[in-house]
């Protein structure tokens, strides 16, 4: 890694050499074949880009490289909100410019996510329906735990199981801990009945699922029109409800243009998040819509259920802050992985 970051700050400072010069510049610090190498790994991780071909080869960062460097959050997290160097607003580039030019996903974490797809076809197809319904409800509950909970809901896993299955509240929690629990089985519940709802994903789809999750809620439904802050962070979302609409529009364009299934369950997780379109229940949608799409197209939904709610708080923030994604791209791997051995 310590290399991989002295050729990234070459490159950086001495754009279009090729790996001769780039490797006369170095001093030696690595052998030629070393530093071909470790091009190759950068060119795959969407670091750099390389113009030309065969001896005609230069190298440049990407414009992808801030989406993907990895950042040690507990070193990026001592500095406190005011000292931090960041985008302070919402980056209207981000989509057209960024994301819709590169892969989520390098080739290896493609081939694992894809063998974990695998072995959950596999394993799902020797069920029953009723073992598979039942798998799902286990999934359901864990889902509409660990969401509410990442929101503040105080429910446990116990307490979250005795009320979706038994309609029985806990002592000493509030009325809309509970709805929060009820109105996400309600729209997990949409999402496996009309799996084909949000394949072609639409703005008026996201409304109706935020919809189900605020119901009874006391929060407003549809497009916000007032500017909201989030707690944490000195990043403010679009106060615009035109532009908003437009980001979600291109939003819904960039996951529909995708074939591959974790990339548009990913971008989903993370733009709706941060675009905010909501007054509240923001990261909710996101969780639901995100597992529509991978329920939509016969994957393995995710449950987030070992995620630290912290970590994705932090992970989620970077991504506000940065536009770095290499952390929450992490806990979406884990996640899917953990879901693929767990249920079904």
């Amino acid at each position: 890694m310590e290399k991989d970051r002295d050729i990234l700050a070459f490159i950086k400072d001495h754009p279009s050499l090729s790996s001769k010069e780039i490797f006369e510049g170095l001093n030696g610090s690595m052998s030629y074949a070393t530093l071909k190498r470790r091009l190759s790994g950068l060119l795959d991780k969407q670091y750099i880009v390389q113009q030309g071909n065969a001896k005609n080869s230069r190298y440049i960062i990407s414009p992808a490289y801030s989406l993907f460097y990895p950042v040690d959050l507990d070193s990026y997290y001592r500095k406190e909100i005011d000292e931090r160097d960041i985008m302070s607003g919402y980056n209207f580039a981000l989509i057209p410019d960024v994301l819709s030019k590169v892969s989520l996903f390098t080739k290896e974490e493609t081939e694992e996510l894809n063998a974990l797809q695998a072995k959950f076809t596999q394993n799902s197809s020797q069920l029953t329906p009723t073992e598979y319904q039942k798998e799902m409800e286990r999934l359901g509950i864990d889902l509409s735990w660990k969401s509410s909970q990442i929101e503040g809901n105080t429910y446990s896993l116990l307490e979250t199981e005795r009320l979706l299955k038994d309609k029985q509240t806990a002592a000493g929690k509030t009325k809309e801990e509970a709805v929060m629990l009820l109105n996400h089985k309600d729209a997990l519940d949409f999402i496996v009945q009309n799996p084909d709802y949000l394949n072609l994903l639409t703005i008026s789809g996201i409304e109706d699922i935020h919809s189900i999750l605020v119901k009874e809620l006391g929060v407003d439904r549809n497009i916000r029109i007032r500017r909201v802050g989030i707690t944490g962070t000195n990043y403010r979302p679009i106060d615009n409800e035109y532009q908003i609409r437009e980001a979600l529009q291109q939003m819904c364009d960039l996951v529909n243009s995708r074939t591959n299934v974790f990339e548009k369950a990913l971008f989903v997780l993370v733009l709706l998040s941060y675009i905010q379109a909501f007054y509240d229940g923001n990261k909710r949608v996101a969780r639901i819509v995100s597992n529509a799409i991978l329920i939509g197209n016969r994957y393995c939904p995710i449950s987030f259920r070992t995620v630290d709610s912290v970590e994705y708080k932090k992970a989620m923030l970077l991504f506000y802050e940065q536009n770095n994604i290499s952390a929450f791209k992490q806990i979406f791997i884990n996640q899917f992985r953990f879901a693929v051995e767990t249920y079904f």
